[in-house]
């Protein structure tokens, strides 16, 4: 399950805020005034979120997120005017105080949900083609080195970039080229 921290000025808010997240079955793994606090606790963590004030006791939100791991993402709880002003930059979430807490939770479980989906994409290993896909990739191939002379490099990486441009596997793609060549 992905981490959340909640880190605020005051620890009051910080810990109510914890509260209504755990309320709504939202896992938090501390709360936190300080961005040193939240950095200690993200050693300890592979990733997760950061709810966090725009200014904390020791640093504002854009020092956290440069000292941070890739992993962690950050959702700045502001005044409408720090937001619409143009002070938060850079790639956060931003939700404007005074907060609503269904939107709290649906940006949070938003958040969760999308960090979840990186993981297992990053966990998903591509499974063996069997040899008639194989086949039909090859026969792609060799249509694509006989008429346009392309090498069967090129013919691969055509194949491929086709595959990626559409959104469809190098298989389905191979099966459109055949159909249209042959």
């Amino acid at each position: 399950m992905t981490s959340v921290i909640v880190a605020l000025p005051k620890i009051e808010d910080a810990k109510n805020i914890k509260n209504v997240l755990v309320r709504n079955g939202i896992p938090v793994a501390g709360a936190c005034t300080t961005g040193a606090q939240v950095l200690a606790l993200t050693d300890s963590l592979n990733d997760g979120i950061i709810i966090c004030g725009y200014k904390m006791t020791d640093m504002i939100y854009a020092q956290l997120r440069e000292y941070l791991p890739s992993d962690f993402e950050i959702l700045v709880l502001a005044s409408r005017q720090v937001i619409s002003g143009g002070m938060v930059e850079g790639d956060v979430m931003c939700l404007a105080m005074p907060l609503k807490v269904h939107e709290l939770i649906g940006t949070v479980d938003m958040m969760v949900q999308a960090a979840e989906r990186r993981k297992r994409k990053k966990k998903a290993v591509p499974r063996e083609r069997n040899t008639q896909e194989v086949k039909i990739i090859r026969e792609a191939k060799e249509v694509l080195m006989g008429r346009n002379h392309m090498t069967e490099e090129e013919a691969h990486r055509y194949i491929q970039k086709c595959s990626m441009d559409s959104g469809t596997n190098m298989v389905e793609t191979a099966q459109m080229v055949l159909r249209m060549m042959k």
